[in-house]
């Protein structure tokens, strides 16, 4: 369960949280949807560990974060590949940097660590199709095969919650609907708890279950829209998908 209890961040003369409380259930998958500017990736720092609040806490588990945890995936936009490595080199770095911590529960969890990373790393490369480029390097590959090493990267660590920050939106049409249907599938597989900020309204319904909607800042209060129908197969061109970004875009629309 992630919780977010009477949070309060602010840069200075910008307010962007005041008060806010959120919750999300284990397993559901969420889109936050909102403007340029409206706090969109900060909420996300602030749920990973890597910004903190003036006032308030984030809860994991009822555990307070107080830095990032072993557990929780982040996925930026920029793909974060070290561009002197392979991508097999990529995908196993988080696995490494484990190995080198032992299971500290600091920087890895706090669970026996298999010496053996190579059978997790040939899964997720094998189930992302990655396979065939793994002694490549990032600038030798697709802007979509760099996200899917990126995704690749983050599965193996085995998170329970991921969050992907706008992961796709640099990326063509194909590419971008190929990764979101990954993305579907891999949470109904996994049932990891997901939360993908995005600011195109199409993709908030096509991923999020739940849509938490941030308009101007500062957010006191959340605003959720219910979109249980978001992952059933061929949901992206029914009458209900394209009912559902009307309604998002309604609700959007006060605060652009």
């Amino acid at each position: 369960m992630l919780t977010v209890q009477d949070l309060h961040f602010q840069y200075p003369d910008v307010p962007l949280f005041k008060g806010f409380n959120w919750q999300a259930l284990q397993g559901e998958a969420w889109s936050i949807l909102g403007p340029s500017g409206c706090g969109k990736t900060s909420f996300l720092y602030l749920l990973s560990g890597l910004l903190h609040p003036s006032k308030g806490h984030v809860l994991v588990h009822g555990d307070i974060i107080l830095r990032p945890r072993p557990r929780t995936g982040l996925i930026l936009q920029d793909y974060g590949l070290l561009p002197w490595a392979t991508i097999e080199q990529n995908v196993s770095l988080g696995l490494n940097v484990r190995s080198f911590y032992g299971p500290d529960g600091l920087h890895a969890p706090a669970t026996e660590i298999s010496a053996d990373n190579s059978e997790q790393v040939t899964y997720w490369m094998n189930r992302l199709s990655l396979d065939h480029i793994a002694h490549h390097y990032p600038n030798q590959i697709s802007g979509g095969q760099r996200q899917r090493a990126a995704i690749a990267r983050t599965l193996v660590l085995g998170p329970d919650l991921l969050l992907m920050d706008e992961p796709f939106a640099s990326l063509d049409a194909p590419s971008r609907e190929a990764l979101q249907d990954l993305i579907i599938e891999l949470h109904h597989e996994q049932q990891m708890t997901i939360l993908a900020v995005t600011h195109t309204i199409e993709e908030a319904a096509l991923l999020g279950q739940k849509v938490l909607i941030l308009g101007q800042p500062p957010h006191a209060s959340p605003l959720t829209y219910m979109n249980p129908n978001a992952g059933r197969s061929a949901y992206r061109g029914s009458h209900e998908f394209l009912s559902t970004c009307t309604k998002l875009r309604e609700m959007l629309e006060p605060s652009v």
